[in-house]
């Protein structure tokens, strides 16, 4: 699985830290459908973009994914500990059902 948190030439505006609960979600789903989420997710970090992260309600915040007709989430929350650096944590994931 890549490492989004590592360093690039290119300037994000938060890191990503997953919590045990959504590696074992990601791991759960095929290949191709993992490495589109963590494209968005990598995406999402330097383009405003509410199709691929979006504030849903209070402190809660959800990553967004279209992949197969599927419609993948991982809910996150901003950790505000470090004043240098804004993390959001991911702690759940979910494929949401259609109709």
């Amino acid at each position: 699985m890549p490492n989004i948190t590592a360093r690039h030439k290119m300037k994000y505006k938060f890191n990503v830290v997953f919590l045990e609960p959504v590696m074992k979600f990601l791991g759960g789903l095929e290949e191709k459908s993992r490495e589109k989420i963590l494209y968005n997710i990598w995406k999402s970090r330097s383009v405003n973009d509410p199709k691929l992260f979006k504030k849903l309600s209070g402190e809660i915040w959800e990553f967004r994914t279209l992949h197969n007709k599927a419609h993948i989430r991982l809910m996150a929350f901003w950790e505000k500990s470090d004043k240098h650096k804004t993390v959001v944590i991911s702690n759940n994931g979910f494929i949401k059902k259609n109709g």
